[in-house]
């Protein structure tokens, strides 16, 4: 296996157990059981792709496939049943790793999509899906309105959209390969942490009283 293939590989298995974590953390605060624990952890690692296969055809879809897509997952809910507090307190390490699996999994599922030759703009589409649809999958099933929607998400849409938009138009122009993926996922890795740094927040409408 070529070394640029093993990067990604680990890059998007790291992601994978992230994902994971923060749907089995969500389940905790919620008091579900472990089953509950590994339902979340599992539909927020593998959802967004499974929505990208589906849609562009790619039957059966690739976590389904994969082994460690589903077993990663379980390692997770198991790992957060028995130490549930200690993963808590490391929020930052979790958002690094989140940050860097919501790149890895943009930058690779919009090329995926691009490659079957549907538009730049559906790529795009889907590249974010991938990025974000696990954590709406978790967040609907957890009876929350998911975070993505809500302005305390620190921007967490937007870095995968402009990512996603990257990859796209390369693509487009004919640029398609390991280093154009690597510097999408890093931007939209670097965007997302430097959005929680800072607190940055999408625009929200102001509501002036009547007078």
């Amino acid at each position: 296996m070529p070394a640029t293939e093993i990067i990604e590989t680990t890059l998007i298995l790291t992601g994978v157990f992230a994902f994971a974590l923060s749907g089995a953390l969500l389940a905790v605060r919620q008091k579900f059981d472990i089953v509950g624990m590994a339902v979340l952890a599992t539909v927020t690692a593998v959802g967004g792709g499974v929505i990208r296969d589906v849609l562009i055809g790619d039957i059966p879809p690739s976590a389904l496939t994969d082994p460690w897509s589903l077993l990663l997952p379980l390692a997770a809910t198991v790992l957060t049943f028995f130490f549930h507090p200690r993963v808590a307190r490391m929020g930052r390490t979790v958002q690094l790793f989140d940050a860097i699996g919501l790149g890895v999994f943009c930058a690779t599922a919009t090329t995926k999509a691009a490659d079957t030759g549907i538009s730049p703009m559906a790529a795009v589409l889907l590249g974010t899906i991938t990025g974000v649809g696990g954590g709406i999958v978790r967040d609907v099933l957890a009876g929350q309105t998911p975070s993505v929607l809500r302005q305390d998400s620190r921007l967490y849409a937007i870095p995968a959209v402009a990512g996603s938009t990257l990859v796209a138009v390369a693509f487009s122009f004919g640029y398609s390969n390991t280093v154009i993926q690597g510097a999408a996922a890093a931007a939209i890795c670097g965007f997302r942490l430097l959005a929680l740094r800072y607190k940055w927040r999408a625009p929200v409408p102001v509501f002036r009283p009547r007078t």
